[in-house]
Formats: C-alpha cells, sequence, structure tokens
C-alpha cells in the first residue's frame, strides 16, 4: 500500500512561515530551511523581549522618578519609602508621569511626604 501524504496540510504550514518571513533580507525571505530557522529565531527574540520590555519600562520609571525627587532634595530610596509609609497608591508608571510631564503635581507629591 502507497505511502500517504498531507501535502495541503505541509504547504499551508509552509506557506504560513514564509508568510512570516516576509521582509527579511536574502534567502531568509524565499528558501524554506533558513526561512523556518529565521522565524523560529523571531519568534524566540519576541517571546523573550515581551518581558523583558517590563523590565526595561520599570527601570526607565525608577530613572525618572529619581530625578525628579533630586530635584527637590531627596533620593528615590527615600522618596519611595516614605510613598509608601503615607499611603499614597501610586504606581511607578504615574508617578513618573508626573515627574516628566506635570512638576507642580510631582512636587505636591514630594511636599506631602517630606
Amino acid at each position: 500500500m502507497p505511502r500517504s501524504v498531507n501535502a495541503v496540510a505541509s504547504r499551508a504550514r509552509r506557506k504560513k512561515v514564509m508568510k512570516q518571513a516576509k521582509g527579511y533580507f536574502g534567502r531568509r525571505k524565499n528558501v524554506w530551511t533558513v526561512a523556518k530557522n529565521a522565524v523560529e529565531k523571531a519568534m524566540l527574540y519576541a517571546y523573550r523581549d515581551r518581558r523583558n520590555k517590563k523590565r526595561t519600562f520599570r527601570a526607565l520609571w525608577i530613572t525618572r522618578i529619581n530625578a525628579g525627587a533630586r530635584q527637590h532634595g531627596m533620593s528615590y530610596s527615600q522618596f519611595m519609602g516614605k510613598v509608601k509609609a503615607n499611603g499614597i497608591e501610586l504606581n511607578r508608571k504615574v508617578l513618573a508621569d508626573l515627574a516628566m510631564n506635570h512638576p507642580d503635581a510631582f512636587k505636591a507629591i514630594v511636599e506631602k511626604v517630606k
């Protein structure tokens, strides 16, 4: 009995990967094995960096809060400690936005916690 292969599913799978490789440079966009490897690696990078993005943004927010706090004579750690102690429920994202775009509101928070 001859071997049966599902060519429709195989072609669809390859077509999906080749579509994802669209826009790549050189053989990465049109040679199956090279494109498959490139797309797999790209997916790994995307998965990893979705997690790294959170770390990077938190570091950025901390830097901005630190800069804003130091303008008012406090370090970041002192400021955040007093914010928590005074029960102010603002996260780092909001505090960083206030420090950057609304310095008067940030100054009011610093005066409240001092």
